[in-house]
């Protein structure tokens, strides 16, 4: 049993309202994203480091690059998708969306997401908000997607009993 019908086909490139985009990442965007990472490390590191250790102090361009191409073959393979936030160039990343399967009881998928320091509180911020949530809605076939971070905090995530696997 897969968390996504057999036959469903993930978006590859998505607009987001102020000429951006969002795209499945890739090893090959380590160049972009190693910076735009390390720069909001701390915040980043705030939000995620207790429920996923990351992005530590000491990761290096190479181990970020292994996570990158790690994520690829997960998006490949169907088993979990990561989105790069993209000006129109691709010349500037301005953040990331999670799709994974549940870890944690209630849910059929758990979203998250971020922006770059640069980024928060900006109108490209706010866009991408309104917007994370319809687009799961509307290209996803998930019935009870959860944002974690948005309807409940990390905290809250944690303490929820962890999901138990279908047996077959």
């Amino acid at each position: 049993m897969t968390w996504l019908p057999p036959d469903f086909v993930h978006p590859l490139r998505v607009g987001v309202p102020g000429g951006h985009h969002l795209r499945p990442i890739t090893g090959e965007d380590a160049a972009i994203d190693y910076p735009a990472v390390m720069g909001s490390r701390e915040r980043l590191w705030s939000i995620f480091g207790e429920a996923w250790g990351w992005p530590a102090a000491t990761i290096t361009y190479e181990a970020n690059k292994a996570d990158l191409e790690r994520h690829a073959a997960e998006i490949e393979a169907h088993e979990s998708f990561n989105y790069v936030l993209f000006d129109e160039a691709e010349t500037t990343e301005c953040g990331c969306v999670y799709i994974d399967p549940p870890e944690k009881a209630g849910a059929d998928a758990e979203i998250s997401w971020w922006v770059v320091d640069e980024q928060v509180g900006t109108p490209l911020e706010r866009a991408l908000d309104a917007f994370v949530p319809r687009w799961i809605a509307e290209a996803w076939p998930f019935e009870r997607p959860r944002f974690i971070g948005r309807d409940l905090s990390w905290k809250e995530w944690l303490a929820l009993p962890d999901r138990t696997p279908p047996t077959e």
